[in-house]
């Protein structure tokens, strides 16, 4: 049709807060398809929609023309809900949060360094939400915790280094329901608890 540009260069439609958790959903699905595909249906997207978001995603982060990684995230998902200050050891960083709607309960937190350097990216809980009661293995189910509340519900925790940059891992002992201790490894996807492997 006269005036209308093929498809190929017509303008990306914008990314959404809505194709950001399609992101997060993408690298979720790996450890909890079950809970994903459930996420994507109450999102009402189809599998071929979390496939593309993720690619668009990644081709902006990978773009020789990419954004700032800061200013990325305000671009994606807009003006932060709240701005703080954190201190990690001797330095001072901003510390961003964003509401997503999968996750009512928790923040999508990035830790800001001097020149806009993203030092952090991963799912907090949110202030005002109580935080869950961590006291035994049974009650580490996936999506239930973030990284910081395991570790302080089993310390003292060690970090384990991630398999991808999005993962954390954590060693720790945790008894189980009859008080039983176990060696316990936990893997978080973007701060979420996604599985947790037991030993004797």
């Amino acid at each position: 049709m006269d005036g209308v540009p093929p498809s190929s260069q017509r303008p990306a439609a914008p990314f959404t807060r809505r194709d950001f958790q399609l992101v997060l959903l993408r690298r979720m699905a790996d450890h909890n398809p079950g809970l994903v595909e459930d996420a994507r249906r109450e999102l009402g997207v189809s599998l071929a929609e979390m496939r593309e978001a993720n690619k668009r995603w990644q081709a902006m982060v990978r773009s020789p023309r990419a954004r700032a990684a800061a200013s990325r995230y305000r671009s994606v998902l807009g003006p932060p809900e709240s701005e703080g200050k954190r201190t990690i050891g001797d330095l001072e960083c901003a510390a961003w949060q964003w509401p997503l709607p999968l996750w009512p309960d928790l923040r999508f937190e990035v830790l800001v360094g001097p020149r806009g350097a993203v030092w952090n990216e991963w799912l907090v809980r949110a202030p005002d939400a109580p935080a869950p009661a961590l006291r035994t293995l049974e009650d580490l189910t996936p999506w239930s915790c973030t990284v910081d509340e395991a570790a302080r519900a089993f310390a003292p925790a060690r970090p384990l280094e991630g398999t991808a940059p999005t993962r954390w891992g954590l060693a720790f002992t945790a008894p189980d329901a009859r008080g039983v201790r176990h060696e316990v490894v936990a893997e978080f996807t973007w701060g979420l608890l996604q599985r947790t492997a037991v030993s004797d």
